[in-house]
């Protein structure tokens, strides 16, 4: 599913027009942007936990080459499903 055939079933299913529910799941994804930007979580129950993972810098091997290379720090987006979405994959 891509984001247009999301945003047509969000319609859909809450009863909005296209553009109500485009402009509702643009929100979301740029609240979570930002929250996460801070170093915050987002969590919605039922759904599942957006977090922050942080990588520190560590060094690694080229495996071509099998020379030494510095691995920087990173910082990357992270996501945890919920208990109730895990439990809906299993039916």
């Amino acid at each position: 599913m891509n984001k247009a055939e999301l945003i047509q079933e969000v319609a859909t299913k809450a009863g909005l027009k296209v553009k109500e529910a485009e402009a509702m799941l643009d929100a979301m994804v740029s609240a979570t942007e930002e929250a996460l930007a801070k170093d915050d979580k987002v969590t919605i129950t039922g759904f599942g936990t957006f977090a922050v993972s942080k990588r520190k810098a560590r060094t690694g091997r080229n495996p071509q080459t099998g020379a030494e290379i510095k691995i920087p720090a990173s910082t990357s987006p992270r996501f945890t499903a919920g208990k109730a979405l895990k439990d809906a994959m299993k039916k």
